[in-house]
């Protein structure tokens, strides 16, 4: 049997730093309808939000599969935060409290899934991701368009 691949894009931002914030994720994959998801943060920084956008698309992925199917499935979530890809990559050390925090609840988030990649994107290339961290922010709630 062939596993199941799926992707999550991810952004997070805030207007100003800390500033208002949100996070936004879009899954695709699978036999998945494409789920586009936008949360409001309140004040908080552009970090927070990027990790927080991570650990929120495979915590709803994983929700949608189920825990077998998650354990079964690989995961490749791309991100045009660097510092969050290189953090979870190894690349760079953790060193703010906060992130340290949030790096351990995505370790865990990971651990649900046959195997997560991090992937660093350009920016042009995580449009939709982007879209729902901005339409979170200008309504200042959460926005959701996942079909089912």
């Amino acid at each position: 049997m062939i596993p199941s691949l799926y992707t999550i894009h991810t952004d997070g931002g805030s207007r100003g730093n800390p500033g208002p914030a949100a996070s936004g994720y879009v899954i695709e994959g699978g036999s998945l309808q494409p789920i586009h998801h936008g949360q409001y943060l309140g004040v908080e920084t552009n970090n927070v939000a990027e990790y927080t956008a991570a650990i929120l698309g495979l915590q709803r992925l994983k929700a949608v599969l189920g825990a077998q199917k998650a354990s079964e499935a690989h995961v490749r979530v791309m991100s045009d935060s660097e510092l969050l890809v290189r953090q979870v990559n190894g690349e760079y050390k953790v060193k703010d409290a906060t992130l340290k925090m949030l790096y351990m609840d995505l370790h865990n988030a990971r651990q649900d899934f046959a195997g997560v990649t991090f992937t660093h994107i350009r920016r042009e290339q995580n449009q939709a991701a982007d879209r729902m961290v901005n339409e979170a922010l200008d309504a200042q709630r959460t926005v959701d368009t996942a079909r089912g």
